[in-house]
């Protein structure tokens, strides 16, 4: 027995305009009148994404801004495992639809900030971006009633507001500061900073160097030791507030080895308060009683000149 859909499916074909396809697919299309998003054929049809990662970015299009969209989220939303829809994540990146990055808050807490793009082509062609409303929260209605709200004022001309360009992905980026490195890498000094670096995995179990790592970021370690930093700052500063999940973990070591390097300890000459210059005393002309500055007592400049005028 055919049910009510395949029923209105049958009226439905038989208002399709011209002949319909002998095989193929074939397309009932029916406006939507609300809760719709637009996808273009670039996503839709992208021939270097895989199933999983045009499904996934079509969910994330049609999202509101603000809805969470990380691996644990969309794991519990969909059957897919993490491994695949981590994979599916990191495809979206390697095409420029999205892109993830870690931002500093007021309050210092670390968090990741992803930005959905729906033209990463167009973007690269420098197209203005359209911004996008957070959604708004549910108000509760207030039982007493409001006076209308004061009308807003006339809206600024367009070309008053150039369109806001995003940077592009391609954009040259700084070079990265060199590792640092001793003054003298002593055989006990390398040693010390080779078992730093293989010691961080017991304290952050995301940091696991291979030895290659651990020879080519010993320098930068045994830099640290050598200008008086100690053992336990070095593991805090290269272990707290780590990406989730790090990819590469030698990298993220390089790198705060050579930012957060800090600076030689200071001497006890630099320590040493400022020494004040000598003040030369006041002294009594002998012959005037004319207030003079000398180490010695005397005769002021004046009395001395006058003497040698009458000599």
């Amino acid at each position: 027995m055919a049910t009510q859909h395949d029923i209105a499916l049958t009226h439905a074909l038989t208002g399709i305009p011209g002949p319909l396809p002998p095989s193929g697919v074939i397309h009932v299309a029916i406006p939507h009148a609300n809760r719709f998003t637009i996808v273009g054929n670039h996503l839709a049809q992208h021939d270097g994404l895989s199933l999983t990662a045009i499904g996934i970015g079509v969910h994330i299009q049609s999202l509101p801004a603000g809805s969470q969209v990380g691996i644990k989220a969309l794991t519990a939303r969909f059957a897919e495992g993490e491994t695949a829809i981590a994979a599916a994540l990191r495809e979206l990146e390697t095409h420029g639809y999205l892109h993830r990055t870690r931002a500093r808050l007021a309050n210092g807490r670390m968090v990741t900030r992803t930005v959905f793009c729906n033209q990463p082509g167009a973007l690269l062609r420098g197209g203005a971006v359209v911004p996008v409303a957070v959604a708004p929260k549910p108000v509760m209605k207030p039982a007493v009633p409001v006076p209308p709200p004061a009308p807003e004022p006339a809206p600024v001309p367009e070309a008053a507001h150039p369109p806001v360009r995003v940077p592009s992905r391609i954009a040259p980026k700084p070079p990265r500061r060199p590792l640092p490195q001793p003054r003298e890498l002593t055989p006990e000094l390398h040693r010390a900073a080779s078992a730093l670096l293989a010691d961080l995995r017991r304290h952050a179990p995301e940091l696991v160097l291979s030895e290659d790592d651990v020879e080519e970021l010993a320098p930068g370690a045994a830099a640290w030791l050598e200008r008086g930093a100690h053992p336990d700052a070095i593991r805090h500063a290269l272990t707290t507030e780590l990406p989730q999940p790090p990819k590469y973990p030698a990298k993220i070591v390089r790198h705060r080895l050579a930012v957060l390097l800090p600076p030689p300890l200071p001497g006890a000459r630099e320590l040493a308060p400022a020494r004040r210059a000598p003040v030369t005393p006041f002294q009594t002309c002998e012959g005037c009683d004319r207030a003079f500055r000398s180490p010695d007592p005397g005769h002021c400049r004046d009395c001395r000149a006058q003497y040698w005028e009458a000599a």
